[in-house]
Formats: C-alpha cells, structure tokens, sequence
C-alpha cells in the first residue's frame, strides 16, 4: 500500500498512521566536526557514548556559530592549544550556562585528544576547549590533583599538523592574558563533517 493510500486511509479515520518519534532514532555516537583555522583544517571526532552532555553542548556552540572568529588564545608548547572563547581583540564570548562535569567517563588527555576548559569549579566549562600536544594524563580524573579532572570528548582525527603548527607559534601577553599568540590564529568556521 502507498504512503498516499495510507494517508488518505488515516484521514477518512479507517486506519491510523504510525507515529516516529524523533527522540528514539539512535543518536550519532561518533559525530565530526571540522574546525577551519588561518592555519589549515582540523577534523575531531566526538565520543557521545562517553561524554554524552559534553558533546551535545560542543556541538551546540558549532551550530549555533560560536566559534567562528574565534581564536586560540591559550598556546603552551609541550601542554595545549586553547579555543573557542575569545575573539580577535580579547574580547570573551558570552556563552550559555556551564555544564557538569564528565571527567570519569574512561577517556584519558592524552596527545591528539579534546577536553573542555574550565575554572577552578569542575561544573564551569561551558564553549572554551583544548587539544593536547602530549599525554597529559595528569588532567584525568584519576591523578587530578582536584579530584574532577578535565573531560576528554574527542580526538583530532585529521590535521594534528595543524595543531603542531598552532603550537609553535610565538606568544605574548595581552591585558590579563598570558600565552596569547602574537599573530592571531582564527577558527574561521566550525561546522559539523559530512558523513563519509
């Protein structure tokens, strides 16, 4: 019987049309995302399954346009790049409210991995993000000095060139901020990878 044929039959009330609900298809566990820098592409790979809260509000802050024009700000050889929360002239990006914290979930920072950036209160982390040039295992839950930890969401799966290159930039202090590269490195668009 034709999608059509159904149709009318439900209208006429002779049978009824099964309802899908939205909520029940299977999420993406795995979901990508590609972060266009002034430096060249960086593809990361989500982990949903682990980092459930982490991920959907990363990807909120990609969909909404967040990081675009953002820059990273945070740039500490041998330890991490950091973005996502500044634009070109220091100014900070309002942001929505902070997530809790998903240190325990397994995922440890280890070189190539992103982890969400945070204050001293293990519930703070709201756009701002980091990518470690090393195994930075120290930051897990497990040997945090805190006892939280900063959450792993993801890997970088294409362009850990990049992230090697952002590294090496030189830095300088700028206001309050310590590390902040003396030529601006820019996220020029976050969007969501297509599937392969």
């Amino acid at each position: 019987m034709t999608y059509a044929c159904l149709a009318l039959l439900a209208l006429l009330g002779l049978c009824a049309l099964p309802m899908v609900d939205a909520s029940a298809a299977p999420a993406d566990d795995l979901p990508a995302v590609v972060l266009e820098t002034t430096l060249g592409p960086i593809t990361v790979e989500l982990d949903r399954a682990k980092a459930p809260t982490t991920v959907d509000n990363f990807l909120k802050y990609v969909d909404s346009g967040h990081f675009n024009g953002t820059i990273f700000h945070r740039v500490i050889p041998g330890f991490m790049i950091q973005g996502g929360g500044f634009s070109q002239d220091m100014q900070e990006k309002p942001t929505g409210r902070p997530i809790k914290n998903e240190a325990g979930n397994g995922l440890t920072n280890r070189r190539g991995t992103l982890a969400m950036a945070r204050t001293s209160n293990p519930d703070s982390a709201t756009a701002q993000f980091f990518v470690n040039l090393k195994d930075n295992t120290f930051l897990d839950r497990a040997q945090a000095q805190d006892g939280y930890g900063y959450t792993v969401f993801g890997r970088v799966t294409g362009g850990m060139e990049v992230v090697d290159r952002i590294a090496g930039a030189q830095t300088t202090r700028r206001g309050a901020y310590d590390d902040v590269p003396v030529q601006p490195i820019l996220i020029t668009a976050a969007k969501r990878a297509p599937k392969s």
